[in-house]
């Protein structure tokens, strides 16, 4: 059988030309700029302090919205309104430890919540000012993720939690003040035990290495992290008005937010009108739908920045410190 034989009989599209011709035009000044020569970027010279970088971004898009951003978290600072920095464990392992700890010593960072992998490096720089591994050299042997010290000091912890009916953050924070360990004093949850600000953390169970260790209990880190669920959902019920911010955290932090959240609106707090920011390497689906879009519905400001933790993180801290001491002078 030919191919004629079998094609479908179809029909044919009729293009009509068009005549460019006739085009109608309007003034430059009669049409919508988006772009004006007061938004542009200014150059700084030599030596310039980081206020004078600031001021020469120009005012457009990611620098717009980085602005924004930093101008909520300033002004919800001078009127006591929370900021929630929620993460993963990426951020301490880029060295923003120390900048975050500060954040929190100087009531900047009003609330921290983290993934289960956050206290496993925040323990590790805090005892041995080192952290990390090739994953793929100790996976060959089943060495990865075998340190004794971070497993027993971290199962312990979680034990201790759910002995005492408190949450891991907490008892975490506690127990690496209580242990003088050398470098303590760039470890978040450190910092926020003294401090006394709430600092949780939402374990996946058997998504960290600790989960691997003979000291890993299930019930107790189970307890010890639903403590924290429901603390998170107690601070969030104080957002309202506030900003919250996910570093870098893609599926657990924004699936735990969302969850608090509704719970904290479930059992009768306003949490509106609030900012929600999203600060990662890519844009993903959860943390853009359950953190900055449906939660902000339809009082709230939302804002995506995208790019490397180490540079777009300090810029922004950089940024608030400048609007807040502005204020005081």
């Amino acid at each position: 059988m030919s191919h004629a034989a079998i094609a479908s009989p179809g029909w044919t599209m009729k293009v009509r030309r068009l005549d460019p011709s006739r085009a109608k035009t309007r003034k430059l000044s009669q049409l919508s700029r988006l772009v004006k020569r007061n938004q542009f970027a200014t150059p700084v010279n030599p030596g310039g302090s980081i206020r004078q970088f600031i001021d020469s971004l120009p005012s457009v898009l990611a620098a717009k919205d980085l602005r924004a951003l930093a101008n909520d978290i300033a002004r919800g600072n001078r009127a006591q309104r929370l900021f929630l920095l929620m993460m993963g464990a990426h951020p301490l392992k880029v060295g923003l430890g120390p900048l975050i700890a500060g954040l929190i010593r100087d009531r900047i960072v009003g609330a921290l919540a983290t993934n289960g992998a956050a206290i496993i490096h925040d323990f590790e720089l805090a005892y041995a000012g080192r952290t990390s591994e090739d994953v793929g050299e100790g996976l060959e042997t089943g060495d990865f993720g075998m340190a004794e010290e971070t497993g027993a000091f971290l199962g312990r912890a979680a034990k201790l939690a759910a002995s005492e009916g408190l949450g891991l953050g907490e008892v975490v924070g506690r127990e690496l003040v209580r242990a003088k360990l050398k470098y303590r004093e760039a470890s978040v949850f450190a910092t926020a035990y003294e401090s006394g600000t709430p600092a949780t953390v939402h374990v996946t169970i058997g998504g960290d290495i600790i989960h691997m260790h003979p000291a890993a209990d299930g019930p107790s880190i189970g307890a010890a992290t639903m403590a924290d669920f429901h603390r998170l959902a107690s601070v969030i019920a104080g957002l309202g008005g506030g900003v919250v911010v996910n570093l870098g955290s893609a599926v657990v932090m924004p699936e735990v937010f969302l969850k608090a959240l509704n719970l904290a609106r479930n059992l009768g707090a306003k949490v509106t009108g609030f900012t929600a920011a999203d600060m990662d390497f890519i844009r993903q689906y959860r943390p853009r739908m359950n953190v900055v879009e449906r939660p902000t519905a339809p009082s709230g400001r939302r804002i995506m920045l995208t790019g490397h933790h180490e540079i777009m993180f300090p810029l922004l801290i950089a940024t608030v410190r400048e609007q807040l001491a502005r204020h005081r002078r």
